[in-house]
């Protein structure tokens, strides 16, 4: 699988690292609900198709990315900066 970095350019998956599922907002630090927190941490998908995930570029230039993968063909549909999908989440979460 290649990666399109946005800073260094494509790539070879092996300069990667897997980091996560990016279709979670990590709650706020001062929310002490342990169900949400339970949520967040513990409970995950296993989704079949186009699914939003954490890298970091640990061989390159170390910045973490989020990629809009296909799990079954590993088709790589859009890569953004993990800020910009933070933001996105915000925004999504604050309608």
């Amino acid at each position: 699988m290649r990666i399109h970095c946005p800073f260094c350019g494509e790539r070879d998956e092996h300069e990667f690292s897997y980091g996560g599922d990016a279709t979670w907002l990590r709650p706020d630090e001062s929310n002490t609900d342990q169900t949400r927190w339970s949520a967040y941490v513990f409970l995950r998908d296993n989704p079949r198709g186009w699914h939003q995930e954490y890298w970091q570029h640990v061989h390159g230039c170390r910045a973490w990315i989020c990629v809009t993968r296909n799990t079954m063909s590993h088709e790589v549909r859009r890569v953004c900066s993990a800020q910009e999908r933070v933001k996105e989440l915000r925004a999504e979460a604050s309608q």
